[in-house]
């Protein structure tokens, strides 16, 4: 600002401010201001959500726990609904439409009850994964921290709600003749990278029901279709036989056939491993890394828009 004087009178001419002439973006920056909810980087959005590591557990834990909160049997129901499917497959598959044919009688219940507590973890999986977002808009509107901890923790509620299960499946197989061995260790490693694909797949599918929440609609009737294409109450190679080899490979190489043969080989005496696809180990680290990081990248891309609109 200076003054100059004319004749008697003052005159005032104001400078232009230093900022004068950038653009919003530039004034943000010099003055080190961010857009509020903005997307971090990927190491930045890995380390915010490590850190939200005891909410995600917590409250994987707390929805295991309401989700049967107001049932006389409460968490009995984890292991039961497994069952009473597994009971109705029995009696439709089994016993009227004869699919346990070429399956020994000692081998059948634990094929088919094992087929259905695995693919019941990936299903209830994907179908948590639809409503994470959608379903938990006020949560996600009033705090923040990584959107991704809800899809995951959906996961990790599915796999608690699998290990429940675990110890009927484990009573049945013995029951059945197949005794602690070694290759039970082998449900481990098994179980983990299913865990992976179902978190990956979850994250993809929370997104996507983010926008689209009729997709909650749609997704029963995918995921019955994937069943049956996956052999959980039949023997792929068996019901195929006579057919063109190439449709076989395919279903047995499909993810939910892959882990669940894993799983039936690691803990049934009377499944061997010419039952399982070629390379059955390389595929289920394959699919577990492939959905695993691809979800999880699919996910944080949008993760500035979650809860808006």
């Amino acid at each position: 600002m200076s003054d100059t004087t004319h004749d008697g009178e003052i005159t005032v001419t104001m400078r232009p401010p230093a900022d004068n002439g950038l653009s919003p973006a530039q004034l943000a920056a010099k003055y080190g201001l961010s857009v509020s909810g903005a997307r971090p980087g990927l190491p930045e959005y890995i380390r915010q959500l490590w850190g939200r590591r005891h909410f995600i557990v917590a409250f994987s834990q707390a929805k295991l726990t309401a989700q049967y909160s107001k049932a006389k049997l409460g968490q009995l129901w984890q292991v039961v609904t497994p069952l009473l499917n597994a009971l109705v497959y029995y009696l439709v598959f089994g016993l009227i439409l004869g699919t346990k044919e070429g399956i020994p009688n000692d081998v059948f219940v634990p094929f088919l009850v094992t087929g259905v507590f695995v693919f019941t973890f990936t299903q209830s999986s994907v179908m948590s994964g639809v409503r994470a977002i959608s379903g938990n808009l006020g949560l996600v509107r009033a705090l923040h921290f990584p959107r991704a901890s809800l899809p995951i923790s959906f996961a990790l509620q599915q796999l608690q709600q699998l290990l429940f299960s675990m110890i009927v499946l484990l009573v049945i197989v013995m029951a059945f003749g197949s005794f602690p061995s070694l290759s039970w260790l082998l449900v481990i490693p098994a179980l983990v990278l299913q865990f992976f694909f179902n978190m990956g797949l979850a994250l993809i599918m929370a997104r996507m029901g983010s926008k689209t929440p009729d997709l909650a609609q749609l997704m029963p009737f995918i995921m019955r279709t994937w069943m049956y294409a996956s052999g959980v109450m039949f023997s792929i190679p068996i019901m195929l036989e006579g057919k063109p080899s190439w449709i076989a490979d395919v279903l047995q190489a499909n993810p939910a056939a892959v882990y669940m043969d894993l799983i039936r080989f690691a803990l049934i005496d009377g499944y061997g491993a010419n039952n399982l696809p070629a390379h059955v180990w390389l595929l289920a680290v394959g699919w577990a890394l492939l959905f695993g990081v691809l979800g999880f990248v699919y996910f944080w891309k949008a993760e500035e828009r979650y809860g808006r609109g």
